[in-house]
């Protein structure tokens, strides 16, 4: 049974950053955090990007008038995934009507408005030849099925424009409502990625708006569809969480736990950056070392069948890496871009 829908939050009038939500963070997070302009540890270099590969990309999203969540949420791998020729698209616009205090995506009432959106992701995965395409979207609480006919839409041009190409969906939590839920389900996505975030006790601050349960719920509920019989047979779940504002060692093998209580199978686990200083400060660092241990904990105590975990590593990150692949890609960048994911 799905949640009952929670009041909506008030929408924004005007298009911002996100800030931590007005509330006093330091009473969950502590002063002991670290300033936004401190140097980062060396494992977090890479390389600036530049290549042909990458502008070609860049020149495509452009020309197909594409947002990438890789740009909005100002991702740490832009670079090399675009020089590899993998980009995730965003739908639905780039402006969110939620305001996690994390998120580098654009707040506020939004104006899109483009039924044809669908037909130009899934041209551009055609053309460039993906075979792992991973599609994420704002929040879009403002709409009464929450945006998810354009999600189904988009799956199913994909499909049309571009059979042989694997399709991840990395989806809000549409309130915990079953019926938007069930119709991306029903579309057939070959993942179904909904990202926790952080641990339950961090919600308050990160993710106001959401909650762990309603989340955990969403990932119970998209499993239990596809074993009932809808949408593509053996459809993999998957989730993401961030560490450095102030969770513990425990509390993140404890929420590794909860999600593979609920046929989590693929899990991402990664260091939050602050995009900007408006947004939650950086409680700590994490090793590398913390995070090959955390990875050996979920792939061979808890039975998750891949875990990816690092200090860069995000939730569309090598994405095809964490699923079987049928074919290489197809098209005419795919003797140049062999394992491309988009979203």
């Amino acid at each position: 049974m799905s949640e009952a829908p929670s009041q909506q939050l008030p929408v924004r009038q005007t298009r911002s950053r996100a800030k931590p939500g007005g509330m006093d963070v330091t009473k969950v997070l502590g002063t002991n955090t670290i300033a936004y302009r401190e140097r980062k540890p060396a494992w977090f270099k890479v390389p600036a990007p530049g290549s042909p590969k990458y502008r070609e990309l860049k020149e495509t999203i452009k020309a197909n008038n594409l947002n990438t969540v890789c740009s909005e949420a100002a991702c740490p791998n832009i670079g090399e995934c675009w020089e590899r020729g993998t980009a995730t698209f965003m739908i639905l616009g780039d402006t969110c009507t939620r305001r996690c205090g994390f998120c580098h995506v654009m707040t506020g009432t939004p104006t899109w408005n483009d039924p044809l959106e669908p037909a130009r992701v899934a041209r551009s995965i055609s053309m460039m030849g993906l075979r792992h395409a991973v599609v994420t979207s704002v929040d879009r609480d403002d709409l009464p099925d929450y945006g998810s006919r354009i999600w189904a839409a988009t799956i199913n041009q994909i499909r049309r424009q571009s059979p042989d190409t694997k399709i991840e969906t990395l989806t809000p939590d549409f309130r915990g409502e079953e019926m938007p839920l069930a119709t991306v389900i029903n579309a057939g996505p070959d993942v179904f990625n909904h990202n926790v975030e952080v641990v339950p006790r961090l919600y308050q601050v990160a993710r106001r708006g959401s909650t762990f349960i309603r989340s955990c719920r969403v990932l119970k509920n998209a499993s239990d569809m596809n074993a009932s019989g809808m949408g593509s047979p053996g459809m993999k779940t998957k989730s993401g969480l961030m560490v450095g504002l102030g969770e513990s060692f425990a509390e993140v093998v404890e929420t590794m736990k909860m999600l593979r209580a609920v046929d989590v199978q693929i899990m991402t686990i990664g260091q939050y950056l602050r995009p900007t200083e408006n947004h939650l400060p950086i409680v700590r660092y994490w090793h590398p070392d913390e995070f090959d241990e955390l990875a050996r904990i979920g792939m061979e105590e808890l039975g998750f069948e891949h875990v990816a975990a690092g200090p860069l590593v995000r939730s569309s990150y090598h994405a095809d890496e964490h699923v079987v692949q049928d074919r290489p890609g197809v098209g005419p960048l795919a003797d140049r871009t062999p394992a491309i994911s988009a979203a």
